[in-house]
């Protein structure tokens, strides 16, 4: 049968519940237990006994097996899956008769009854009386148990969450670590704000916006790209330490590691410098795996990662060198052309040697970096937000971690300096012809700085890439609900 006969039939089912004066979408249920629940409260009944309780469930029907004048049915909700034992002489003839031609596979129902178990030892609730909830016109994907093309997972997540258990798992998990997230955070006396979404100027990273126009105003607007120079602004205010977990906007590439919206974990903290930033994410990702119960070794797609109390640190120029044995900081710019000619590297735009040190890096380098390690020691160039290196102006106090390859975090020693930030920011202004994703010039922020801010740590972290490795999720479109999508059939 088609899909399009089920749905007509099912449609005529709503009829025929109604003529029998049953409505196939009431109000409520006075829904009082979760299979979950149900299961760990009654495991102790023997075969064939059943409780003098009441138990009253409701869910999604997976499976129903008819036996002449009784039936036995999978009721699945948010924790688990419960059998049920629906008797004709039981609930009534007529109901049963009901149950038996108009319900079906995908309809949600709540069953009233006793536990009792079964000959064969599974728990079950022995239906008093049971109701319909609401009438599932579409029938369930065709493989019920592991809906497998991943087109549909993404785009009708919800038809992946109730054909695959585990999908649901991953997003209870996601729900504790940013619970553990804010837990750690307020421990350490941060408060968490909020940031905009919409601003006049994207800023706090090298990244394409996306551009949107107020009409009220005629104005164009951008979405966030960073929570960053909010964040900061508030630090001039007085704030100390402050934290957002905000949704973040980049116009650019989707792969395993990258979705154009996702969500990030920003922090600043006044009086405090890059190292300080890689203490507390060190800590911070402690707090979560012991949040949730794992070890510090974590098997990541069969890959065991180590998180240590105290991740591996490594220059940029030393991790080059050690992943391609090319000394790139003695080389002079010539030599560095010739190396990215070698390994097809390209660049856009003129030449600035530290972008290019950190385009080897990224094209060489990062995807090598499978164990935690914090990538320190940046070429000037590559952010006008950080403070120059103590003891080597030519770098900054910057570090970015990574694991298995991905980049996880992004971290600053902020600078402060006002005069040394708008120099900064115009230049990058200045470079956005060949480089479409350099900074703005954002006088508002250079103006609020100069009224002081004082010396601050500043961290990112990608939260669902840390989601990705906690839960040993294959790419990024797992660990986010709804995925950003084409176009069906583009």
């Amino acid at each position: 049968m088609s899909e399009e006969e089920i749905f007509n039939q099912r449609k005529e089912k709503v009829h025929e519940l109604r003529k029998n004066s049953i409505e196939p979408y009431p109000y409520r249920f006075e829904k009082k237990n979760s299979a979950k629940e149900a299961i760990e409260n009654y495991k102790g009944l023997k075969p064939e006994e059943k409780t003098e309780e009441y138990v009253s469930i409701a869910g999604r029907l997976t499976r129903i097996r008819i036996m002449g004048k009784a039936l036995f049915a999978d009721v699945q909700d948010q924790t688990g899956k419960l059998q049920v034992y629906v008797k004709s002489d039981e609930v009534g003839e007529n109901a049963y008769n009901i149950f038996t031609k108009l319900i079906d596979i995908g309809d949600i129902i709540g069953i009233h009854g006793k536990i009792f178990k079964t000959k064969t030892g599974e728990l079950s609730v022995w239906a008093k009386k049971y109701e319909l909830l609401a009438k599932s016109l579409r029938p369930m994907p065709e493989k019920w148990h592991g809906l497998q093309d991943v087109e549909i997972r993404y785009r009708k997540r919800y038809l992946d969450i109730i054909a695959n258990p585990d999908v649901k798992e991953t997003f209870f998990k996601r729900a504790e670590i940013i619970s553990a997230i804010r837990e750690f955070m307020k421990k350490k006396g941060f408060i968490e704000v909020e940031i905009p979404i919409l601003q006049p100027l994207y800023g706090g990273a090298k990244a394409k916006p996306f551009k949107t126009h107020i009409n009220a105003w005629n104005l164009n607007m951008y979405l966030s790209v960073s929570p960053e120079l909010y964040l900061k602004r508030l630090l001039v205010g007085g704030f100390e330490k402050v934290y957002t977990i905000s949704k973040n906007f980049r116009n650019e590439g989707v792969d395993k590691s990258h979705n154009p919206e996702f969500t990030m974990f920003e922090c600043y903290q006044a009086y405090a410098d890059y190292e300080d930033m890689m203490k507390l994410l060190e800590d911070l990702v402690g707090y979560v795996l012991k949040k949730l119960h794992a070890g510090i070794i974590v098997d990541y797609q069969g890959t065991k990662l180590h998180f240590k109390k105290k991740w591996q640190r490594l220059s940029m120029l030393k991790a080059i060198k050690k992943y391609t044995k090319n000394d790139v900081g003695k080389m002079d710019d010539e030599k560095i052309k010739q190396l990215m000619k070698v390994y097809n590297i390209e660049y856009d735009g003129d030449y600035i040697r530290g972008l290019a040190i950190e385009k080897i890096f990224d094209e060489l380098v990062s995807d090598k970096l499978i164990q935690p390690v914090h990538i320190t020691d940046h070429p000037i160039e590559t952010t006008p937000l950080c403070k120059p290196k103590r003891g080597n102006s030519n770098h900054i106090e910057r570090f970015e971690s990574f694991v298995n390859g991905m980049e996880l975090s992004n971290a600053y020693s902020e600078l402060n300096e006002p005069i040394l930030q708008r120099k900064l920011l115009k230049e990058q202004s200045e470079q956005r012809e060949e480089h479409e994703e350099n900074y703005q010039m954002d006088n508002d922020f250079v103006e609020a700085i100069e009224y002081g801010m004082p010396p601050a740590g500043g961290l990112g972290i990608g939260i669902d890439r840390l989601v990705m490795m906690l839960t040993n999720s294959r790419t990024i479109r797992d660990v986010i609900l709804f995925p950003t999508m084409k176009k069906e059939g583009v």
